[in-house]
């Protein structure tokens, strides 16, 4: 009987036990499920205790201070953000500007290079004609006969006579001069002579 009553007395529980084992486990145990429960029916429990939280005084205050610094922070972030993507967009802007500034700049030099290679072929094309009437002019004077081209070379300019001069074959330019005027073959002779030396072949 003795040992029974000694039985009991060790089962009996401390204060502090007797909260943990009878009100806080099972009220935490109970939180968890409700918790569960709530996660499956698709209620957000925070969200939902914030909000009542905000309704509290006190409780409340501590929200809407935190809500508040919070807002502030995203609002300086979003700014700070924005003007990030103000400075890539002017930059993209400035570079798309200088991008077009470069073709611009690459087809002015390509139409300008067309223009000039025009202007080469058309002057190569009307040296080519000047050669080939050059020409036309030497195989006539080389056709017609020495004492009618002697009258004729005396009458050009000195530039213009020796042109032809060098030009034409030289057993007919020997006919030529000897159907000439002593003193217009002599003068001729010796240009021809100075230009010879002056422009070696």
């Amino acid at each position: 009987m003795d040992k029974t009553i000694e039985n009991n007395d060790d089962k009996k529980y401390s204060p502090f036990q007797w909260f943990i084992y009878i009100i806080f486990i099972p009220l935490l145990f109970a939180i968890t499920v409700a918790l569960i429960v709530f996660t499956f029916a698709g209620v957000n429990v925070f969200e939902s205790a914030k909000d009542i939280g905000k309704k509290i005084p006190v409780i409340g205050s501590v929200f809407e201070g935190s809500s508040q610094k919070n807002d502030a922070e995203n609002k300086k972030k979003t700014i700070e953000l924005e003007g990030q993507v103000e400075d890539r967009d002017a930059k993209i802007t400035q570079l798309q500007s200088q991008m077009e500034e470069k073709d611009r700049n690459i087809k002015l030099g390509q139409l300008e290079n067309q223009r000039l290679q025009q202007e080469i072929d058309s002057l190569n094309a009307i040296q080519n004609d000047n050669k080939r009437a050059f020409k036309d002019i030497v195989s006539t004077f080389e056709s017609m006969s020495a004492k009618k081209a002697a009258p004729i070379i005396t009458k050009m300019s000195n530039t213009e006579a020796l042109k032809i001069l060098k030009n034409i074959n030289p057993e007919i330019l020997s006919a030529i001069m000897q159907s000439m005027d002593p003193v217009q073959a002599a003068k001729y002779t010796e240009m021809l002579t100075n230009m010879n030396e002056n422009n070696p072949k």
